[in-house]
């Protein structure tokens, strides 16, 4: 389980708003140790909560479905046991399908068809997994057969955003991680 340096704010001294997530973090993850230790900034919860994932996630130009698709596979890939939990659940309610949650790591599985596989595609450039991650044309090209150049960009900044917040809950241990996460302190000799 997460063992953060930062204090975690009891749930009595939170807002009503992050009581709530707190609440619902534990029903569905098993864990609120993020929500309780955002609890020290609430302004910045609010922010991630309304404008990343109110204006950009389920707002935006691209369609959840797929942005759950994008999200379900970094996690995977980056090994994050607390959010994988929630991203499943919340593919499904997307309309994800269960052959493609068990398959989400072989975008080649014919369960997944070209526009989802692009997107798993651009997932991979862009995991923190992937020093060398690169948009080439291939990419761009198939991208730009299901996608516009702004929803293909809204899409890199959507996956380099969580990516961003995925190298960042590790970091200051605020989730619990899988046996595949690379992101792992140090042991001192």
């Amino acid at each position: 389980m997460p063992d953060p340096v930062l204090p975690r704010v009891p749930r009595a001294a939170m807002t009503e708003r992050l009581q709530k997530d707190y609440d619902a973090s534990l029903a569905l993850r098993d864990d609120a140790t993020l929500i309780e230790v955002g609890a020290n900034a609430p302004e910045l919860m609010d922010w991630y909560r309304d404008a990343f994932y109110g204006k950009v996630f389920y707002g935006g130009r691209v369609d959840v479905r797929t942005k759950e698709l994008l999200r379900y596979r970094l996690s995977m890939t980056h090994g994050c046991a607390y959010c994988n939990r929630g991203n499943s659940a919340a593919a499904r309610k997307a309309g994800v399908g269960e052959e493609q949650l068990a398959r989400i790591m072989d975008e080649n599985a014919p369960v997944f068809d070209a526009r989802d596989r692009a997107v798993l595609r651009l997932a991979d450039q862009v995991a923190m997994t992937n020093m060398h991650g690169h948009l080439d044309a291939d990419l761009y090209a198939a991208l730009r057969a299901h996608f516009d150049d702004a929803q293909i960009f809204e899409l890199g900044l959507t996956a380099g955003f969580l990516t961003g917040m995925a190298k960042f809950i590790f970091v200051y241990d605020l989730v619990e991680k899988e046996a595949n996460c690379p992101v792992r302190p140090r042991v001192a000799a």
